[in-house]
């Protein structure tokens, strides 16, 4: 598994799916995953540090898991099946680690209002990721190249050979 950070949210430009975008912590690769719009709007959100008078779905799920006194330790897109990502979250309930299955979408919607770190397996990376090659620094410059990369690509192009 490596880290990953939440480096944006962007927007298919044929399908105006909207597109999560992952980068290593210790590189260059960037996974892009197609996600909802409501998990969208949701990571953005956050990221943004806005709210909404009312608590959205995954700002209920993280108060009643706060209530309930169980961490969320970290989630984790776990494989790419049949163009499918999926993840898992990992939570601490008294004294032991539980791993739920979810939609990669709802887990970084949860990591990121928990302030838990992200991993991919290294499979998922290997498969999907796109690698700059030299150190990005420019944010303006990694989302027009993402742009770019955007305007070619389907989510067929990341199914495995399997």
């Amino acid at each position: 598994m490596q880290e990953m950070v939440i480096y944006g949210v962007s927007f298919d430009i044929v399908g105006k799916q909207p597109i999560v975008l992952l980068k290593t912590v210790d590189g260059n690769r960037f996974l892009p995953i197609w996600i909802g719009h409501p998990e969208a709007a949701a990571i953005l959100m956050r990221l943004n540090g806005s709210s909404t008078p009312r608590p959205m779905t995954h700002d209920l799920i993280t108060d009643v898991l706060g209530e309930l006194e169980v961490r969320c330790v970290q989630v984790a897109v776990t494989e790419l099946r049949d163009n499918t990502f999926f993840a898992t979250i990992t939570l601490a309930v008294e004294g032991r680690q539980v791993e739920i299955d979810s939609r990669p979408s709802d887990a970084l919607a949860i990591a990121v209002r928990a302030g838990a770190p992200i991993f991919a397996a290294e499979e998922v990376i290997a498969e999907s990721s796109i690698e700059f090659e030299h150190e990005v620094e420019d944010t303006e410059e990694v989302v027009d190249r993402f742009k770019e990369f955007l305007d070619e690509v389907t989510p067929e192009d990341f199914a495995g050979d399997s």
